[in-house]
């Protein structure tokens, strides 16, 4: 392939705006809501993520590709973006232990891409007019039919996604003889939350976003854990339903992105989408128990209501983002759990919040010794 003369590419916007630009030569249309991540490292994460599932990545950083791929550097087994956006690719990498460039990584997937996008002027218009629906194409599709397809593309508000990414049946992770034993709902985990819990003496058994209580609850678990994932959590009514049960036995839940939102649903607290969400790794965060700041790693397009966390009986807010004073964590007073909606596995990102898997194994081990009394 010559690189030098590729063909044009456009990003159709869902209110008729367009952006042009080239592709990197993988041919195709994809859909998905567009929306952007700051991370000036950490792509290859940022791809494989769960919770990015059915969204096109603009990716602010002028250079993606550059430092190629590992294998070892993803967050689920395939690339779960539907398509990305950026400025410069680079089809050739330097750093001694990437296993491949990010082109061949995107062919064998087939992940649709275009670059040479004036990627400043595309943010600037995502932030005054919000994430929208929009189309990558790279194939000669016409603008008249890329809007008509475009305009079936169902929007994300009301969009139950956990059930495309979660797994379809369980499975372990960590040392079978290790100290506590968790029951994780996957709607869309993340691989680097898994070893987090792993490297803390936990086994762990990975259930279905759509298993019942007594299933979780056969494993006989220490503590109950719900993952971060994609999507609109308002129609996860039966796993709302989940967590009411689970919240009764009084065992040690932590809930994280997707998770921390079911938690508030399931105490009656709504849940909104978000003008353009937050997705980055640079992310200030205030604990308020601590008063000090926390630098986070955050992707997330919905958010819980803090009218009704601030008004709520059993519910309180222990972190709030600092840029918007929207919700970043709570906890139930009455029962033994805990959420934030950011990413404490810190992976990219900084490791600030990593405190917040040792909170969780300190109430398993408080739990533990109450039961013992």
């Amino acid at each position: 392939m010559n690189y030098t003369t590729r063909p044009q590419a456009i990003l159709l916007l869902a209110d008729g705006t367009i952006f042009y630009g080239k592709s990197i030569g993988i041919s195709g249309t994809t859909f998905g809501e567009v929306c952007f991540n700051t991370g000036m490292t950490g792509y290859q994460e940022i791809f494989t993520d769960p919770s990015y599932f059915a969204q096109i990545m603009v990716a602010t950083n002028p250079h993606i590709g550059n430092y190629g791929v590992n294998n070892e550097e993803v967050e689920s087994d395939k690339i779960m973006i539907s398509g990305l956006v950026c400025k410069n690719f680079s089809f050739n990498h330097s750093r001694p232990d990437s296993q491949s460039n990010l082109y061949d990584y995107f062919e064998k997937q087939n992940l649709i891409c275009i670059s040479d996008v004036d990627t400043r002027a595309l943010v600037s218009y995502i932030r005054d007019n919000g994430a929208q629906n929009s189309v990558i194409s790279t194939d000669g599709t016409s603008i008249e039919e890329l809007k008509k397809q475009l305009s079936q593309v169902p929007n994300m508000k009301g969009l139950e996604l956990a059930s495309k990414v979660s797994t379809t049946t369980p499975y372990f992770f960590g040392n079978e003889n290790a100290t506590y034993k968790i029951s994780a709902l996957d709607l869309g985990i993340k691989k680097n939350i898994l070893r987090n819990l792993a490297k803390r003496d936990c086994y762990i058994k990975i259930f279905p976003y759509n298993t019942n209580f007594e299933e979780l609850k056969s494993f006989n678990p220490d503590g109950y854990f719900l993952s971060n994932g994609p999507g609109d959590p308002d129609p996860l009514i039966e796993v709302q339903g989940v967590t009411r049960e689970i919240l009764n036995t009084n065992k040690p839940v932590f809930g994280i992105c997707l998770g921390h939102q079911i938690i508030a649903l399931a105490n009656g607290v709504s849940t909104y989408k978000m003008f353009n969400g937050h997705r980055g790794i640079n992310h200030p965060v205030m604990n308020i128990a601590t008063g000090k700041g926390e630098i986070t790693s955050q992707n997330h397009g919905f958010a819980v209501n803090r009218e009704e966390l601030d008004n709520h009986q059993d519910l309180e807010i222990t972190h709030y983002h600092i840029n918007d004073n929207t919700v970043a964590g709570m906890k139930m007073k009455s029962k033994n759990c805990f959420s934030v909606q950011y990413h404490p596995e810190a992976s990219p990102g900084p490791h600030d919040s990593s405190y917040l898997f040792d909170q969780f194994i300190e109430n398993i081990k408080n739990s533990k010794l109450l039961q013992e009394v």
